[in-house]
């Protein structure tokens, strides 16, 4: 219980930091907005909100600009059931990517950064 209240209040020092030092994100054309806006429907994100790995994929999506839906698999269970029953685990953050009718979960921080750099940068 101790360890579950110190890591929240260490997650939670460490959003608002976050907050407070957000990178300005990305300026495009309208035209070059609106591919990526479109681009994304197909991507979200299921996090928990204090979480270092999520701040960190956040942070990647805030600077590049990029509207990517936030599913709360913290506090919604309808999103924790999803992410637990086919993603497979309940490892966040997880990134879903829709592409031709198929569902692909990408787990791990470093990845989806890399995976969104490629994509949006």
């Amino acid at each position: 219980m101790l360890v579950k209240l110190v890591r929240e209040g260490l997650g939670r020092t460490i959003a608002l930091g976050n907050y407070l030092t957000l990178p300005k994100p990305k300026q495009r054309t309208e035209t070059e907005q609106k591919t990526v806006d479109d681009k994304a429907k197909q991507l979200s994100l299921y996090q928990f909100y204090a979480c270092p790995f999520c701040i960190r994929t956040r942070r990647a999506i805030h600077r590049l600009n990029v509207p990517i839906e936030i599913r709360d698999a913290q506090n919604d269970k309808e999103h924790r059931n999803t992410l637990l029953n086919e993603g497979g685990k309940l490892q966040v953050p997880c990134l879903t990517i829709n592409e031709n009718g198929k569902t692909r979960w990408l787990f791990e921080s470093a990845e989806i950064v890399n995976y969104l750099n490629q994509q949006f940068n």
